[in-house]
């Protein structure tokens, strides 16, 4: 794809949504910190629904340790891994009162390093919570870099740097949402809805679907 298609491509996605969001819920970077962990292989909607009830009982990391495991278990089990996520956010926490004196780091070294914290999610944190245009690469991203032709790779890391690389500046704060919203509505996994997409005759997917 020559760059003039993909500035175009983000152009309309900007016009379209000029500021776009996430639809997880949070008030500030730890509940954000905590919702992005409990997302993996999650829906945003079940997740919503479990820290509506937690960030009510609790939403500091001092707080959620003082629930302790069963305490913390009970808000999140309706979410997939809810014991994996349970220890590692309560590890979290730890490590964030002891390291960052109860603060999220707003660095991406500092973040991986906590526990259920990978590169996807810390770059989502960074992206939201301390407005830093990096580009998280999931499920969604992964499908439309490679089936429009912005920024095609064999794995999420290849993706991931050709998207840092190729995506304009201008566009990189919120390339992260328009490109998510846009695979979770409209470029869908197994029937792209092509004939409503507002990038139809850029992209470069050569098995459209047409109207009825």
């Amino acid at each position: 794809m020559n760059p003039s298609k993909r500035s175009e491509i983000f152009s309309r996605l900007r016009a379209a949504n000029p500021e776009p969001r996430g639809e997880l819920e949070y008030r500030n970077p730890f509940e954000l910190l905590v919702a992005v962990i409990l997302s993996a292989q999650a829906t945003d909607k079940s997740v919503n629904l479990a820290t509506r009830e937690l960030y009510a009982a609790a939403n500091t990391p001092a707080a959620i340790l003082q629930l302790g495991t069963a305490g913390l278990e009970k808000y999140i089990k309706r979410i997939g891994l809810y014991r994996t996520k349970a220890k590692n956010i309560l590890a979290t926490c730890q490590l964030l009162l002891e390291r960052h004196a109860g603060a999220v780091p707003a660095s991406g070294e500092e973040l991986v390093q906590l526990p259920g914290v990978g590169r996807k999610t810390a770059s989502v944190v960074l992206n939201i919570a301390f407005g830093q245009p990096t580009i998280a690469v999931d499920t969604h991203i992964f499908r439309i870099s490679n089936r429009t032709g912005i920024a095609p790779g064999k794995d999420v890391l290849a993706v991931e740097k050709k998207l840092a690389k190729l995506v304009p500046d201008e566009f990189k704060l919120h390339a992260h949402h328009w490109l998510i919203l846009h695979g979770r509505y409209v470029c869908k996994a197994r029937k792209p809805d092509c004939p409503t997409c507002l990038i139809n005759d850029l992209c470069e997917f050569k098995r459209k679907t047409k109207s009825k």
